[in-house]
């Protein structure tokens, strides 16, 4: 199936890591999960109504509400943006879960273009 011109394509976790220039917070040893998609949201009512399974999750919000609505919807992996660095409550709720962190200083914008600009295509459920 393709987008555009672009073929959609799994990505594993350890290339989102390399193409945002991300740091590891929780979850090194799940560097080889494969991803079918993105989805970029700070509004966790959104994720709740439109993320489907094998998801990355990009948001700004650092608080434990993101993780436990990652582990709602089976998100297996969450990237913080703009630098946030979420509290040791939060990296041990993920740890807890088996739910990996990465933070990239990027943008949401500039971190959801990178994978999109990689084949990792977004998230979409129809309204």
């Amino acid at each position: 199936m393709s987008v555009g011109d672009r073929t959609e394509k799994i990505m594993k976790l350890s290339k989102i890591k390399e193409i945002l220039d991300a740091e590891v917070l929780t979850g090194a040893d799940m560097l080889e999960t494969d991803v079918d998609s993105a989805f970029g949201s700070d509004l966790m009512s959104d994720v709740l109504a439109f993320v489907n399974d094998r998801v990355l999750l990009l948001t700004g919000l650092v608080n434990p509400q993101v993780v436990r609505t990652a582990e709602m919807m089976d998100i297996s992996a969450i990237v913080f943006v703009r630098g946030k660095q979420p509290d040791e409550n939060v990296i041990a709720l993920a740890e807890a879960k088996g739910i990996a962190i990465l933070t990239t200083a990027h943008t949401m914008y500039v971190a959801c273009g990178r994978l999109y600009n990689e084949g990792l295509t977004g998230d979409e459920k129809e309204v």
